[in-house]
């Protein structure tokens, strides 16, 4: 019988790009709009914050892998008063710095992939992991980094579709080219169960994570389909035929952290 952890692994590696397509691509497609990253005046509150936030105490410290700008981290600061940031790209940090320091909090940096990196890390009250996971293949030592650096709660957020599904129809079109249907939350979910851990998971619906402006949509949609700017319009005429759903269906999974 296939386990959770074999249907991640081989789900995910079905994301990969043919290199046929890959070597006609005009700059790399792994890229991210800048617009999911900034940090609004407001943080609107999600079922992730309120399990992280139940679990600090006043002044709690707080670990944010995967931080990118620090919108896990700074919808409960405070009450985690004391927060580390771990991002791969050192514009994140320098972003996730500013905002720490604009707010007051005692702030440190990780440069680095988790886990490589957690020898790095103290631990903290809480271990957040947002927007993360449907980029690691080798998860479960990944998730057992996560519980090992958490006193108390660990709080994963993922979408519970991978974050390209939304542009199957865009491959096929362009390319001929099917998506996998895997895998999903609940994949991990089931990961994390598999792995011993007492997860807990909760869904919601959310506002679709695309940049507002249309024209940057159509920019990074021909980017991250291997297509160069030529085709542009092509894209926004299939953009507007078929436009994307508003909304996506976010799931949290948490878990108390185990010794």
């Amino acid at each position: 019988m296939t386990t959770a952890i074999q249907q991640w692994t081989a789900g995910l590696a079905q994301w990969g790009i043919p290199d046929d397509i890959i070597k006609q691509a005009p700059q790399s497609p792994w890229i991210h709009p800048p617009a999911l990253f900034e940090i609004p005046e407001e943080i609107e509150d999600s079922p992730s914050h309120q399990r992280a936030r139940e679990a600090l105490s006043e002044n709690g410290s707080l670990i944010d892998v995967g931080c990118g700008g620090g919108m896990a981290t700074f919808a409960i600061a405070p009450p985690a008063a004391r927060v580390t940031g771990i991002d791969h790209q050192s514009s994140m940090l320098d972003l996730y710095a500013r905002e720490a320091e604009q707010r007051g909090l005692m702030h440190t940096e990780v440069l680095g992939v988790w886990p490589d990196v957690a020898n790095q890390v103290k631990r903290s009250d809480v271990v957040v992991c947002h927007n993360v996971a449907y980029n690691i293949s080798d998860i479960v030592p990944f998730i057992q980094a996560l519980n090992n650096h958490a006193h108390k709660r660990v709080v994963i957020e993922i979408p519970m579709e991978h974050p390209l599904a939304p542009m199957r129809g865009l491959w096929k079109h362009f390319w001929d080219l099917e998506r996998p249907a895997g895998p999903t939350a609940q994949t991990l979910f089931d990961v994390i169960s598999e792995s011993g851990f007492p997860a807990h998971s909760e869904q919601r619906e959310a506002p679709a994570r695309e940049p507002v402006d249309f024209d940057q949509h159509v920019e990074f949609t021909s980017v991250r389909l291997c297509l160069g700017s030529e085709r542009r319009h092509e894209v926004a005429e299939f953009l507007r035929a078929h436009p994307a759903s508003p909304s996506r269906t976010v799931v949290t999974i948490w878990w108390d952290a185990t010794s």
